[in-house]
């Protein structure tokens, strides 16, 4: 215990020394705000941003993403950005998200995107939903 405050102080000091004489140090940002900038996010063209707002929301398990991230899953013509959504979706864990990927696991056009949602939903819903075939690694020809 003392030496957690010890550690704690010291950093304090560091960055009270550290700081200028005009800065002012801000606590971390709500999260709430944290929450609203990763859903606009979702919306970005930018498919780097989008995706990783949208495992930030599943990390965050926010349950305001999860109507945005089944409408990236059902209509983002990019398989990286549905299969992202899917994770998310799994990660947060509400109800209408992991029916839409057990749907999406079943019905999706990208066999991809089918695979890593059957896996997902697998993994942080439902162990045992789906069943996967091991694959046989090819064997080097001997020449």
């Amino acid at each position: 215990m003392k030496s957690t405050l010890a550690v704690s102080v010291a950093l304090l000091s560091a960055a009270l020394a550290y700081a200028g004489p005009g800065d002012v140090l801000r606590p971390a940002p709500d999260l709430e705000i944290t929450e609203a900038k990763l859903l606009d996010d979702v919306h970005c063209d930018n498919c780097q941003t989008k995706e990783s707002a949208m495992f930030d929301l599943g990390e965050l398990r926010s349950e305001k993403a999860v109507i945005p991230l089944m409408d990236v899953l059902h209509s983002d013509a990019d398989e990286s950005t549905r299969i992202v959504a899917a994770l998310a979706l799994c990660r947060i864990g509400d109800a209408r998200g992991t029916f839409a990927v057990k749907r999406a696991a079943t019905f999706d056009a990208s066999p991809k995107v089918r695979t890593r949602a059957a896996w997902f939903y697998s993994t942080y819903v439902k162990e045992g939903s789906f069943q996967f075939e091991p694959v046989q690694p090819a064997m080097a020809s001997s020449d």
